[in-house]
């Protein structure tokens, strides 16, 4: 059979087309695939929304890595002729050279599945990477972890780089507020007006706290008392806690704040103020 003008028999033996022929099954496969997975966990809520995503991004992930791996070995078996069995039985020779050049690209995959595994972050988490990346999790992949910066920018750092991951919705999250004054401010007044704004965030912030079965606040606003009684040589410390959903945490914390300023304000209470004192140089050093 010939289609303009050529062999449909030899142009489907060629090297080429089956190359071709299979990239784009492969391609199609992957496609089908997410989209099955994508689809199931939409019509399922067995489980937390997070981790459904972070469940599906992994999946994602490894459905990427296997068509990968696969499509190479075709290409091999295509190109150079080498039979499937024959790489598998030199998978021990394969094994430590790829171990030798490869280490880094091992390490990131365990990584990956340590952090799917022991659940130390989903898909949406707010956290700190290393001790100076913050961002929301974008992405959690077999390699490489993408966190979203509040300034848009998405970084990208391999699984194998990462030692420290702060997490900061597991649940619940403390809010820890402190407020230092002025040595000249009376404590006693400040233990009553510090109550007082506890108080009112209970009030105000009472859908932000977190809730037993019983849908009482576990550990509402309160005045946890004076933390330092020389906080860096300016003042009192006194120090502020509330239990609250991890998911409104941020919002949480600058409500806090924002009703300590207005009660400070209101009851004309002195902050510390940086002060810095100049020595001058004594009459008979002048005099030289």
């Amino acid at each position: 059979m010939e289609i303009f003008g050529f062999d449909l028999a030899i142009i489907t033996e060629t090297k080429l087309f089956k190359i071709i022929l299979i990239a784009i099954i492969t391609l199609i496969a992957v496609f089908l695939l997410r989209r099955v997975i994508r689809s199931f966990f939409k019509r399922t809520d067995f489980i937390e929304e997070r981790k459904e995503k972070t469940l599906e991004s992994m999946l994602n992930s490894i459905i990427s890595y296997t068509a990968t791996f696969g499509f190479i070995i075709f290409i091999l078996n295509i190109i150079f002729e080498i039979k499937v069995a024959n790489v598998l039985a030199g998978a021990g020779v394969l094994g430590v050279i790829i171990g030798i050049g490869a280490q880094s690209l091992i390490k990131d995959f365990f990584a990956g599945i340590f952090f799917l595994y022991e659940k130390q972050l989903h898909k949406g988490d707010f956290i700190t990477v290393n001790g100076k990346f913050h961002g929301t999790v974008a992405d959690i992949g077999l390699r490489f972890l993408k966190v979203r910066q509040w300034s848009g920018k998405l970084l990208t750092i391999s699984n194998g780089q990462i030692t420290t991951i702060e997490n900061y919705n597991f649940e619940h999250m403390r809010v820890i507020e402190h407020v230092t004054t002025n040595f000249h401010e009376d404590p006693k007044k400040m233990f009553e007006l510090l109550k007082g704004a506890c108080e009112r965030m209970n009030e105000e912030l009472e859908p932000y706290l977190k809730k037993d079965l019983t849908d009482k606040p576990i550990e509402p606003f309160q005045l946890y008392g004076m933390g330092s009684l020389n906080d860096n040589y300016r003042g009192y410390q006194y120090t502020v806690t509330g239990l609250v959903e991890d998911l409104v945490y941020w919002t949480a914390a600058k409500e806090t704040r924002r009703i300590l300023a207005e009660t400070l304000y209101e009851h004309n209470i002195q902050m510390p103020e940086q002060r810095i004192e100049m020595k001058s140089a004594s009459p008979d050093r002048m005099s030289e």
